[in-house]
């Protein structure tokens, strides 16, 4: 990655010579992660640094940034898609920025921008903002400091981006792990792909599968306790249920095996069998049986922050806070699982309207704005709910305006779908805005042209994917 790491060293240069930076960043895990490693790098760089976060990064929002009368602002996490607003200010003499991001960029031009897509890197698949702030945090390295540490936030930040769905992190991706691995706070490694191997339950962590679905196990808690009996796994320790971490490597492969039978018993195809086994993401330095261990649980607890609020609370936990700040996200992780559960509870309800390669509903104020997207990722496969059509979902985000969040899958990236360049299009056309990657995108519209939304939406898409 020469280019971008020149892209980076003049990032660094700029900040080195700032005599403080207001960081503003996004609110999902990549965001958190992002801010948590800039703020590090900055602050063993020796640079003071004030940090914000904004769910959306909008033109009354940057004018929020601008009011805070601090000359240079590092925008990561967004920031690219935003730059005709940014560089407004910019020429005002407002701020100046320095854009850390992997979204679609505007036409226009910054001299301070670090986006793999500047350089035919993919940004939503082989490089998530958290790696772009990672290339900047080596930049930042003096004589004496190595940030190579920081590389297991970026991991953390990359597969809470989606970057390793369907197996490992690919792309630029791959540097940033082995710099982790070389570091000895990454661990990969080939093993059981389910949700929840630190912390949940064994029964639970089967009863909970559902990529794939095994029958008699998923969504069966009497079934999954069976399943692991018949193998003659111990299910108990001391009165505690054990969990996957606490498994031996002989016990995990019998698990394994079985339930490739089962599937195979059970007529799961075999594409669906054998993505139960895939590439695992292990921080090596956090307590063993925690949520934290994990990259995957990892960026979902960080998630269960910003997402209510408490953004401080999530850039806390990835600044090292392990105490009060954790204690606190998990509880917060605990209602954002009960918003989720209800949230996905809401879509069997009320199932979806389709048209010919779009599918969608409205959740109006019955789902959280901040959350619906990852509702809508969760829905795909539901009952109902196709996985051959991106899904769309709208909640309410003020009495006049629609929060829109809309999902694919890989498999409909490769026939054609670029939900970015559709989601923008189609958002502009009807008095909003709206971009970010071609496998998940959102926007804001007018609630009253909802409809007309939809409809050059179909249309972008159809053309897309025929």
């Amino acid at each position: 990655m020469p280019k971008l790491a020149d892209r980076a060293a003049e990032c660094a240069e700029r900040l080195r010579a700032a005599e403080e930076v207001l960081l503003a960043s996004h609110i999902d895990a990549d965001g958190l992660t992002s801010a948590g490693i800039a703020a590090t790098a900055l602050e063993r760089a020796g640079i003071p640094t004030t940090t914000v976060f904004k769910n959306q990064l909008d033109d009354e929002e940057i004018a929020s940034i601008a009011a805070r009368d601090v000359q240079t602002v590092l925008f990561t996490d967004f920031g690219s898609g935003q730059l005709d607003a940014i560089t407004k200010h910019e020429q005002r003499g407002d701020f100046e920025p320095i854009v850390v991001d992997h979204h679609q960029p505007a036409d226009a031009e910054t001299r301070y921008h670090l986006n793999p897509l500047l350089e035919g890197i993919d940004g939503a698949s082989e490089l998530s903002g958290a790696g772009a702030s990672y290339l900047l945090a080596r930049a930042l390295e003096g004589d004496e400091q190595d940030n190579r540490d920081l590389a297991a936030l970026a991991v953390v930040g990359a597969v809470g981006d989606m970057q390793a769905v369907g197996g490992e992190l690919v792309g630029a991706n791959r540097a940033i792990v082995a710099d982790g691995m070389d570091a000895g706070v990454l661990e990969e490694a080939t093993d059981l792909a389910l949700y929840g191997k630190q912390t949940r339950p064994l029964p639970k962590l089967l009863e909970y599968a559902d990529q794939p679905q095994i029958p008699g196990v998923s969504g069966d808690e009497a079934g999954a306790i069976d399943f692991l009996e018949s193998l003659g796994i111990e299910l108990e320790t001391e009165g505690e249920w054990r969990r996957w971490v606490d498994l031996a490597a002989a016990e995990r492969q019998t698990v394994v095996s079985g339930l490739v039978q089962r599937g195979v018993e059970r007529g799961v195809p075999a594409d669906r069998i054998e993505s139960l086994v895939g590439t695992t993401y292990t921080l090596s330095a956090e307590t063993q049986g925690t949520e934290l261990r994990d990259a995957s649980e990892f960026s979902t607890l960080l998630n269960a922050t910003a997402r209510y609020e408490r953004a401080d609370v999530g850039l806390a936990v990835c600044l090292g806070d392990r105490e009060e700040a954790l204690e606190r996200a998990r509880r917060l992780l605990a209602n954002h699982r009960r918003n989720l559960s209800e949230g996905l509870e809401y879509v069997r309800e009320n199932g979806v309207e389709s048209g010919e390669h779009v599918q969608w509903f409205d959740a109006d104020d019955a789902i959280r704005e901040t959350i619906v997207g990852i509702v809508a990722g969760m829905a795909l496969g539901l009952p109902g709910v196709e996985r051959d059509r991106p899904i769309v979902a709208f909640a309410r985000k003020s009495e006049d305006e629609r929060k829109v969040s809309a999902r694919g899958t890989a498999t409909l990236v490769r026939q054609g779908l670029d939900l970015s360049s559709a989601i923008h299009a189609a958002s502009v056309a009807v008095g909003g805005d709206g971009g970010g990657h071609d496998i998940a995108a959102g926007a804001t519209i007018p609630t009253d042209r909802r409809e007309e939304f939809i409809d050059r939406l179909e249309s972008a898409i159809t053309e897309q994917l025929t």
